[in-house]
């Protein structure tokens, strides 16, 4: 098993590297108070204030009182695969054919007690699909599961551990989930979409590389350190999430993937937050009122009107 101080520490190391490379060769990179802007994507309009203003702040502290609770609204599961790996279920109240989103949480998460994946800064990206007026226009499942080992591959005879290439085998348990919930309930199977803290981001990066034109649309916030450069399942709707003052994971290896998306010809969504650590981006992102709107107007194949 894997403890979260082990996964910070790595992440940590790892990313001084990116940052170190990135210094060395000149990277310029310039942004708007709020987002990345340029001629390949369209930002949503984004919630008012700085983030550390006092706007924000209340935003993010009525979202935890309006969020309290929601997560005795998932059921406890497992799933048996190479190992039995825990997973939350919400299940909507709807019989109709409706999207699922599934979430990777960060180090925080780790374990095998099936409670941590939703909790400290996973409720952000737990609960807000959960919100009663979400669930009242984008009615949808939304399963949380839990690793004990990190999602992406690592060889843990190194110290720190180090990352190495290939599909992650929690990332593939994962996956084991999504199509056995798609087996047992009317799921669109055009309209699932992932998102991921953190560690958990590194996890999503990885599932596009290794499970392409799956999913309809992903979110990543302050995504860990991988060998998975940004290009996988380069056609997929990504929208990505770092604060430039994150020290954990240095923005640099969120502007590297974005960069290298583009010029494999994505058109990912990049927001950058001036003066947010690694704790804040998950909450300020997942509270961004345009966020679950643009999600759920995406569609595997094509877009929707949310």
């Amino acid at each position: 098993m894997i403890t979260r101080r082990d996964a910070v520490r790595m992440l940590s190391a790892a990313s001084a590297g990116t940052w170190f490379a990135a210094t060395q060769i000149g990277f310029n990179f310039s942004v708007a108070p709020h987002a990345s802007a340029s001629k390949h994507d369209s930002t949503p309009p984004f919630a008012p204030g700085d983030p550390k203003s006092p706007e924000r702040v209340a935003l993010i502290e009525a979202f935890k009182t309006r969020s309290e609770g929601l997560q005795d609204k998932f059921e406890a599961r497992t799933h048996k695969g190479d190992w039995v790996m825990p997973y939350r279920l919400f299940r909507p109240a709807t019989t109709r054919r409706v999207p699922l989103v599934i979430y990777l949480h960060g180090s925080g998460g780790l374990g095998d007690d099936n409670l941590k994946q939703l909790t400290l800064g996973n409720r952000f990206g737990t609960r807000v699909w959960l919100l009663p007026e979400n669930q009242r226009r984008f009615p949808c499942y939304v399963v949380a599961p839990q690793t004990d080992r990190g999602w992406i591959r690592y060889d843990f005879s190194q110290q720190p551990a180090l990352e190495l290439p290939g599909f992650g085998d929690a990332d593939r348990l994962a996956l084991e989930i999504v199509d056995a919930l798609c087996r047992e309930f009317a799921i669109d199977e055009h309209r699932i979409y992932i998102a991921g803290n953190s560690m958990g981001g590194a996890g999503v990066w990885n599932m596009l590389a290794n499970r392409p034109h799956f999913f309809a649309a992903a979110v990543i916030t302050c995504g860990g350190v991988s060998p998975d450069d940004g290009t996988g399942s380069v056609e997929t709707p990504l929208w990505n999430f770092h604060g430039d003052a994150d020290e954990v994971v240095p923005v640099s290896s969120a502007r590297d993937r974005i960069a290298a998306r583009r010029k494999a010809g994505g058109r990912p969504l990049y927001t950058e937050y001036p003066g947010a650590d690694h704790d804040s981006t998950p909450r300020l992102a997942f509270t961004e009122p345009a966020l679950v709107k643009w999600v759920f107007s995406q569609r595997r194949g094509k877009h929707v009107d949310g």
